[in-house]
């Protein structure tokens, strides 16, 4: 089962600062996100390394939506 970055609020992709196969540490920054023209850092709660990426750079996504996925 892995673990899931999951969008803090909705908002648009801004930019991806991971990618599939990257490393990631507990509270590393993966992307941000723009909403009501500021910027907002989406961190990862757990390490693990990416999987998946589910969201697109400038796609819109939704409060609570998965975002990546760590194995």
């Amino acid at each position: 089962m892995g673990k899931e970055v999951r969008a803090t609020m909705a908002g648009t992709v801004l930019r991806w600062n991971v990618k599939v196969g990257d490393a990631v540490a507990p509270g590393q920054e993966v992307l941000v996100l723009e909403s009501m023209k500021m910027e907002i850092p989406v961190e990862a709660e757990v390490g693990g390394r990416v999987a998946e990426v589910r969201a697109e750079q400038g796609a819109f996504v939704n409060e609570g939506e998965t975002l990546v996925v760590l194995e």
